[in-house]
């Protein structure tokens, strides 16, 4: 049997379809399971054990009806048996439908729900986590769920390249939207009273475009923060986690890196819901729980009640506290 699963962005929507490849995997050792990403989000699935092919959509290339079309025309030719869309986007629904072969389709929130929130007329609850919801679309199979154990795949020589850095507690301050981000001050001051503590420099970690911020954070906690932003890849990153005391963070990737790798994470919620997300003693939620969140699906340019107060009235001294307790 071989199989398509299409799950095109982002990193953490990618790492959390892992659970769900491995069980398939285990249940049916001989399957041959390809994985469509889009390129720049395939270090976050590329060597995964239980992935045999990677196969990269490229926007440059692939994107376009027509060309999206011959994309999935030329997959055809791999002969797939199914396909498991965890995607459901415009994208994967044209690429399944011109490879032409029965697919299978994670359930989405209702679009009733979704309409409701973007117009501010309700909280946003979620019905499920986002891992159950990709194994709905494996029902037919008898997969079992057996909690979010999520593998992010890194090599030896990542670990070389951050050995240096052994121990040391991480930040990762970064977000795909502003309000899902708790302030710099926040962080700074947290870097500060970290270091007070444990003796140990902070690393922050990001991409290059959130190199700046990263700066004011690390002057923030008085230079006593190491600014690694944009210095290392994604593997490498997750090799660093690996390697670390714990990770404070926001609702984002590095989370989820952070879990495939078997790292103590304090994931720090605002304006989206935390229940997309099963949680262990590796993984510690932080949340105000404010009467207006969840507000959001995703996260927004800014809050739409114009007081922030689910991240700004978080302190850098409760998050220490969880810290400390855990």
């Amino acid at each position: 049997m071989r199989i398509l699963v299409i799950r095109l962005s982002s990193i953490g929507d990618v790492i959390l379809t892992t659970p769900v490849l491995k069980e398939f995997k285990e249940k049916y050792p001989d399957s041959i399971i390809d994985f469509l990403v889009l390129d720049k989000f395939k270090d976050a699935i590329e060597g995964s054990p239980y992935v045999d092919n990677v196969i990269l959509f490229k926007k440059g290339e692939n994107d376009g009806i027509s060309n999206i079309v011959k994309f999935g025309k030329k997959l055809k030719e791999n002969g797939y048996d199914y396909i498991f869309d965890l995607h459901a986007k415009a994208r994967s629904i044209i690429i399944s439908g011109a490879i032409g072969v029965k697919t299978y389709r994670y359930k989405k929130r209702s679009w009733e729900k979704t309409i409701l929130v973007k117009l501010k007329l309700s909280k946003y609850e979620v019905d499920n986590t986002i891992v159950k919801n990709y194994f709905g679309a494996f029902e037919d199979f008898g997969l079992e769920y057996k909690g979010e154990d999520l593998n992010f795949p890194y090599s030896e020589s990542d670990k070389d390249k951050v050995k240096e850095y052994v121990g040391h507690p991480v930040l990762a301050p970064g977000a795909s939207k502003e309000t899902k981000k708790w302030t710099p001050e926040g962080f700074g001051k947290l870097a500060k009273i970290i270091f007070e503590k444990y003796g140990v420099a902070p690393i922050i970690i990001g991409s290059k475009d959130e190199r700046a911020v990263c700066e004011k954070i690390r002057e923030i906690s008085g230079n006593v923060a190491i600014n690694l932003a944009g210095e290392l890849s994604l593997k490498e990153s997750g090799a660093l986690l690996s390697q670390s005391k714990f990770l404070v963070t926001n609702d984002s990737g590095p989370f989820h890196i952070a879990r495939g790798v078997k790292c103590k994470a304090y994931v720090i919620f605002g304006p989206t819901s935390p229940w997309m997300f099963d949680y262990d003693e590796n993984s510690i939620l932080i949340y105000r729980k404010e009467s207006c969140s969840p507000c959001s699906l995703h996260g927004d340019k800014e809050c739409p009640k114009g007081h922030f107060n689910c991240m700004k009235l978080l302190t850098p001294e409760t998050v220490m506290q969880y810290i400390e307790k855990s």
